[in-house]
């Protein structure tokens, strides 16, 4: 069985020895990444039996830590998750590599069936930020604590407020696509 690379991207993130022992939100992330490597498995009776184990690890890492990662979302490489607890990603959010977030971080719809944020690539979000909708936000931005961003932010602008608003955009970088 092969190493997952977004995995060994996630471990390079957090650059300390033995983070299992020191960072509890590496827990939530190596499920996150269990979970999406079960569904790559054939079906068959192995994938039942590691996804019937899957489900109440989630749940228990869930409830013990305050993160909800859903192995439904699609989250790039490379993820770093600071000061643990009160984190909720949508199952159909879709985040780019090597993002941030911190405590309190909620990405998700608006309104029951409603679309869901696309979060660019290095992103960094700050304590309790809120994106919510179907908004996008552009590579290298910046969610400044307690945002609450309802509209789309573009690369490399840096949003803040609720609801939030772009504070900084630099000239030369390309629009978001």
């Amino acid at each position: 069985m092969a190493v997952d690379p977004h995995w060994l991207a996630d471990l390079q993130r957090y650059a300390m020895r033995r983070p299992f022992l020191k960072e509890q939100s590496i827990w939530a992330v190596w499920v996150y990444r269990l979970g999406r490597r079960i569904d790559t498995y054939p079906e068959g009776r192995a994938k039942k039996i590691l996804t019937a184990l899957y489900w109440p690890l989630f749940r228990c890492i869930e409830t013990v830590l305050g993160i909800s990662l859903p192995k439904s979302a699609l989250i790039g490489p490379g993820l770093r998750i600071w000061h643990f607890g009160g984190i909720f990603i949508h199952p159909s959010a879709v985040i780019g590599a090597n993002c941030t977030l911190r405590q309190g971080v909620t990405i998700g719809n608006r309104h029951e069936d409603g679309p869901v944020p696309v979060i660019g690539s290095n992103v960094e979000f700050g304590a309790y930020a809120q994106v919510l909708g179907g908004v996008r936000i552009g590579d290298h931005c910046r969610i400044g604590a307690m945002s609450v961003v309802l509209c789309d932010v573009p690369n490399g602008a840096t949003a803040v407020g609720a609801p939030a608003r772009i504070v900084y955009q630099p000239d030369n970088v390309a629009p978001s696509s």
